[in-house]
């Protein structure tokens, strides 16, 4: 959540043109999700702008995806919780707005509970209340030049998450006289038999306990000396995960950074350590990150997961605040990450974060599209023949074995001679996504640009890449890096090449696929 008074003025100038709520008679019309640079299998908002994920949590077999969103234009406005379900995590339903500003202030970022054992005394034993748990910000404090503009609240739902009571005793939590106090993120902590709030405040977090939701006590704070300060910290996520391979178990914090990103703009880092239910201490405090790529924002997990599933599922915002707002779509802004399975391996001793595309997505592949390409050396450009499949909606396996060049990958063209270039430079040991000729950018002088991200590959380096009209998503080595990236190119990319620089690299597989629209 960004907001600053300069954003105010810009929303203010944005707002006085560009209003693309549609009349009701209009609604029809934007069934087929069909407009220019619109995901075809991402979420994004039928209309409106939309930027971070909230309230994600499991319940009764449906996924829920709560985002800020503002449904009367395409720039940041009075913050409300949109809302989606899914029961699979890729097909999605539109529900009504959730949570709607009120007296108290705009409804900004935050989390979902299950209260399983009605701490809270809103529901029953029969039926445990979705508690959501967000930042109330009042904008009139804000211009009035004052610190204490935001506090979080709580809202209720004993309907499955269709509609929502806010709770009269709101704030639950007062600003103590801090700037930038805000997106709780709550979780049951199972020990000390309490629930437990992590929530950002400027450069750090602080931690709180509660035995019902409602009254909460301050536990400790972590981060003023650790990670990377070149921003505010906003939408934290606190969680256990076992190492793989091992029956050792470690919390993960994530914490999202603006500005301050490894390439520029908005980013999320990760800790690893130990919690008590009072303190978090990191087992390092230097600065690791979730998304090397520009486009991967205030990124969390679902809560409530079941057990018998196991996996800590991710979702993030697929945009920037360098240039969020004037990205060149017309009727929405922005779309959301595939899901992703957050997993912790073991890496010299220390527990590192991988992230993987969720196995749900194999759905998406298209019956008879699947292209195998044989091995190959390549020491030039090598064009790549998927012959009908749409390289645009498509997902792509790839695995090079590390020869004598010093950079290797692939580029997807178009009939306008635009590129996006993905590849690995062993020469300077890292890995990049190129899109400063893919097509337009003069909407943001931050935005053509090449990303880079540290990494030292074996012999064997593999690609997971997928593709969806204007984003790509990159997981190198069952997810051991990350970049996501979004794009605008001028027709849709139709061609696929492979490209070796001072000397030859061997494929050794290729696999396409063509994925199915999910709207």
């Amino acid at each position: 959540m960004k907001t600053t008074l300069i954003l105010i003025l810009a929303i203010v100038i944005f707002a006085c043109t560009t209003n693309t709520k549609p009349e009701e008679s209009e609604l029809g019309q934007l069934d087929n999700f069909a407009e220019p640079y619109r995901p075809q299998f991402h979420f994004s908002p039928e209309f409106g702008w939309m930027n971070d994920p909230n309230g994600m949590v499991y319940y009764e077999g449906e996924y829920h995806l709560f985002y800020q969103y503002y449904p009367d234009s395409t720039v940041w406005g009075p913050m409300h919780w949109g809302h989606a379900i899914s029961t699979d995590l890729v097909h999605w339903e539109h529900q009504p707005i959730a949570l709607y500003p009120d007296s108290l202030g705009y409804i900004f970022s935050g989390s979902a509970v299950v209260d399983w054992n009605n701490t809270s005394g809103f529901g029953s034993e029969e039926n445990p209340p979705l508690i959501a748990i967000f930042t109330y910000h009042d904008m009139e404090i804000e211009k009035a030049g004052e610190l204490e503009d935001e506090t979080q609240g709580i809202a209720y739902s004993l309907d499955k998450g269709r509609s929502w009571i806010k709770y009269e005793g709101n704030p639950v939590v007062e600003n103590p006289g801090a700037a930038d106090f805000r997106d709780p993120n709550v979780i049951w902590h199972e020990e000390t038999q309490k629930w437990i709030m992590v929530l950002s405040v400027q450069d750090r977090v602080h931690l709180y306990s509660s035995e019902n939701l409602k009254e909460w006590q301050f536990e400790s704070e972590f981060g003023h000396d650790a990670g990377s300060h070149g921003g505010v910290w906003e939408c934290p996520d606190l969680f256990p995960l076992q190492v793989e391979g091992t029956d050792q178990t470690k919390w993960v914090l994530l914490l999202n950074i603006n500005p301050g990103g490894p390439n520029g703009g908005s980013a999320n880092q990760y800790f690893t350590g130990d919690f008590d239910g009072h303190t978090f201490v990191a087992d390092t405090k230097e600065t690791r990150w979730v998304d090397y790529g520009r486009d991967n924002y205030a990124g969390v997990t679902w809560s409530d997961v079941p057990k018998e599933d196991g996996r800590r599922i991710f979702i993030g915002w697929m945009s920037n605040w360098n240039y969020a707002q004037v990205v060149p779509t017309e009727k929405w802004r922005s779309a959301m990450t595939i899901p992703r399975k957050l997993s912790l391996k073991d890496e010299n001793g220390m527990a590192s974060l991988t992230s993987e595309p969720v196995s749900e997505l194999h759905a998406l592949r298209m019956a008879g599209s699947e292209k195998n390409i044989a091995s190959q050396t390549v020491s030039d450009i090598h064009t790549i023949d998927l012959g009908e499949l749409d390289l645009s909606q498509s997902e792509l396996l790839f695995e090079f074995q590390a020869g004598d060049s010093e950079s290797f990958g692939i580029s997807l063209g178009n009939d306008q001679d635009e590129m996006l270039k993905i590849g690995y430079s062993a020469e300077e040991k890292q890995l990049f996504v190129d899109r400063t000729n893919a097509g337009k950018s003069d909407f943001s002088s931050n935005f053509a640009s090449i990303s880079t991200a540290p990494y030292e590959a074996g012999d064997q380096i593999k690609f997971h890449i997928y593709i969806d009209v204007a984003s790509v998503e990159v997981f190198v080595d069952n997810g051991n890096r990350v970049l996501t990236e979004i794009y605008f190119s001028s027709t849709p990319m139709n061609s696929l090449k492979l490209f070796a620089n001072g000397g030859a690299v061997e494929l050794t597989s290729l696999t396409a696929h063509e994925l199915k629209r999910i709207w």
